[in-house]
């Protein structure tokens, strides 16, 4: 009769032999209660034992046997707490045993729930059991007592193919397991079926990072939710050898190839380890049949490392150029929060190591050396990255006694229990501290694993990481490399594109600019109220109209004077009101929230404000200056409750009486066309300041234009 367990028992090819002379992984010994005569294999902790598949004659039942005079595989369970022999285990369990195959088998975390492979069928005669269509199912059972009760088989069992080797997560909810069912990679592919809702869900293919076009199967989950399984598809030491991998990041992680002497140029499968992998059981079929070995670990095989990043200290800081400045007057200075400086709009920092800095950048007078505008504001969350970390020199000579240290690793929340070393050349160390000598010329890729248990729950995890090692001949090559490696690692990255510092922005002019904003001279701010008549501001000119601005994320109030579009044009006044006593004067960016406000900036951005584009020599208006009018007596319609300042402004040429005059004039031929079209002459104010508020210096006519312009204001109460 056909056992149709192929997969597990088909013959295979010698590969070329294993290198040896290194240290080995693993150490392997045959388990005792394996046997020459008989197969055993899978294995699977259960209580104080292990339980396992054999073909060994039962004693109590007639045995029907395969076409190749084989007896079916039964389940058998032997007390490990003991002296264990062969002859001391024995079967498992009368009520999940058939005349056919049964096993492997996996268990629930409690021990009372067992799924375990079978054939579909077994009542009948013998041509009913021996039929193709007798494939292996998976069935599922309760133990009451002593007895296995509840025998069901999974809703996904089907007669044109098989569904066998099954494991059930951890925690319960997600059962692997092979099929060779139509729609996979190969012969046998790995699957998974979900618990939800009370119900086993349709199997899901784990994909082709695990399946192959070969064969794929005895799924083993360890209580980290790592996957070890066993393959004739993937590359190994030939026939079938067991495989690991763990899901990172929404996939499974390419598996890797046990090393010898667990995988061999046999077949190995069937897995089982504690959670670090210090000791556990497979089964091979090295010896005379299939048997069960017992391993223990000398060296923790590396499984996954990813390559060491370092901690990044020094970095360049870059402004953004948005906000013009004259670098005549104005210098930006960076403050980087740990008691160091350094000017200019680029330049770089080291910083002492990880924590939390503020830095700012300044824009400061040079003439008095006050603060004149904040640009920039943010906080840097400095990490150390969270990894395994190789502290060693990279480039070193041949016979040199090399030190390694991982103590430096930064895993916060996690304990390492180990350290483990693999240097590339054949040899292994554990220890936090090591010392290693390389006896040949070449680049090694050197690599430190660890285990690690959580501070808050105790599970344990694993990580690695790796790091590239160049060894010379001689000091001579060692020293020209050093001196090539500094050169082309001149360069510091910005920033905020480095992944180990988290930059938040406090207070981000640089990008507010993008939006609606204006910027004022604020003369003085306080958390309480002050008020625009006190006696401080009594030597403001009458000029300038002091305005009170409460600044609810501050929770300051603000007291300012002349807005302007851009900075620059604030430096006169803010330059004035310093010399008038405000030693803490200083420029304040503000973004405009009035949608009246916000659409009348967009027009200045539009038309521009010179006068010299508003009016002819004749002091009447241009057709430029009617269209601009128009728009903004659109906007007072939209807006009912607006009220609009009418502020002009001449250069110094001329005598000031005439200009104040000119400016008057001006001032009222807008105002006369606004209120013609409608608009009550309440709602507008208009000003002429001649040449007493310029934003520029009146030397050259290039700034004699730029104040000659006329200020637009939506008034708030």
């Amino acid at each position: 009769m056909e056992l149709r367990l192929s997969f597990f028992f088909s013959l295979i090819i010698f590969l070329p032999g294993i290198v040896m002379g290194q240290q080995e992984t693993y150490t392997i010994t045959l388990a005792p209660f394996s046997s020459d005569e008989y197969n055993e294999f899978s294995p699977v902790f259960y209580k104080n034992g292990i339980i396992f598949c054999t073909n060994r004659k039962s004693s109590y039942l007639f045995n029907y046997s395969s076409t190749q005079g084989e007896n079916p595989v039964k389940i058998n369970f032997v007390d490990t707490t003991g002296q264990v022999t062969w002859q001391k285990a024995g079967l498992f369990s009368k009520s999940l045993t058939t005349h056919l195959n049964d096993g492997p088998v996996t268990f629930n975390d409690s021990g009372d729930t067992i799924y375990y492979s079978r054939n579909r069928q077994v009542d009948g005669n013998y041509q009913e059991l021996s039929a193709a269509r007798n494939k292996l199912g998976i069935f599922s059972a309760v133990l009451d007592g002593k007895n296995w009760i509840k025998i069901r088989d999974m809703r996904f069992n089907n007669e044109w193919y098989n569904v066998t080797t099954p494991w059930l997560s951890h925690d319960g909810k997600r059962l692997y397991f092979a099929s060779d069912k139509p729609g996979g990679f190969g012969g046998s592919d790995l699957y998974y079926s979900i618990w939800k809702n009370g119900y086993w869900e349709d199997p899901v293919n784990m994909g082709p990072v695990i399946n192959t076009s070969g064969n794929e199967a005895y799924p083993f989950i360890n209580s980290l939710g790592e996957l070890f399984f066993a393959s004739d598809g993937h590359p190994g030491l030939g026939g079938k050898d067991i495989f690991f991998s763990r899901y990172s990041d929404s996939t499974w992680i390419s598996p890797v190839c046990l090393d010898f002497p667990i995988n061999s140029q046999y077949d190995d499968f069937g897995i089982i380890t504690d959670s670090l992998m210090n000791k556990g059981y497979f089964s091979s079929n090295r010896g005379k049949s299939i048997d069960i070995y017992q391993f223990k670990t000398n060296f923790p095989q590396i499984f996954y490392d990813d390559i060491q990043r370092e901690n990044q200290y020094c970095f360049r800081f870059i402004d953004s150029d948005s906000i013009v400045i004259d670098t005549t007057k104005l210098e930006y200075i960076w403050d980087f929060g740990d008691g160091e400086k350094a000017s200019g709009a680029e330049t770089s920092h080291c910083f002492p190591g990880s924590g939390i800095y503020d830095v700012e950048l300044d824009i400061i007078d040079k003439a008095t050396g006050n603060l004149f505008f904040s640009k920039l504001a943010y906080n840097i969350d400095l990490r150390d990255i969270e990894q395994a970390y190789i502290n060693s020199m990279d480039i070193v000579v041949r016979g040199d006694t090399i030190d390694f240290d991982g103590l430096k690793s930064h895993l916060p929340g996690y304990k390492i229990l180990n350290f483990s070393w693999d240097f590339s050349d054949g040899t292994r160390m554990q220890g936090g501290k090591v010392k290693h000598c390389f006896n040949k010329k070449g680049e090694f890729l050197i690599k430190l694993g660890l285990a690690l248990k959580s501070d808050s729950n105790g599970n344990i995890r694993k990580t690695g990481v790796s790091k590239k090692i160049v060894v010379l001949d001689n000091s001579q090559e060692k020293v020209s490399l050093l001196a090539n490696k500094t050169s082309s690692d001149s360069i510091l990255p910005d920033i905020r594109k480095n992944d180990n510092a988290v930059v938040k922005i406090k207070y981000p002019a640089e990008t507010e600019i993008i939006k609606e904003a204006e910027f004022y001279v604020e003369l003085i701010s306080s958390e309480t109220k002050i008020g625009i008549g006190s006696i401080i501001f009594r030597n403001v000119p009458e000029k300038y109209t002091v305005k009170e601005i409460y600044n609810q994320n501050e929770r300051i109030y603000s007291y300012i004077v002349d807005q302007q579009m851009n900075l620059m044009s604030t430096y006169i006044t803010y330059q004035e009101i310093m010399g008038l006593g405000f030693k803490n004067a200083r420029i304040r960016m503000k973004i405009l929230e009035d949608p009246a406000a916000i659409e009348l900036s967009s027009l200045k951005k539009i038309f521009d404000v010179s006068t010299d584009n508003y009016f002819d020599s004749h002091g009447r208006l241009t057709s430029i200056a009617y269209l601009l009018l128009d728009q903004i007596i659109k906007i007072m319609n939209k807006y009912p409750g607006t009220k609009l300042e009418v502020a002009v402004h001449t250069d110094n040429t001329g005598l000031p009486k005439d200009n104040i005059i000119l400016s008057q004039n001006h001032a009222r031929v807008m105002t006369d066309y606004i209120i013609t079209k409608g608009i009550d002459k309440n709602r507008l104010i208009g000003k002429g300041f001649g040449g007493s508020r310029p934003i520029a210096p009146n030397s050259l006519e290039k700034d004699r234009a730029l104040n000659r312009r006329v200020n637009f204001t939506i008034l708030t109460e």
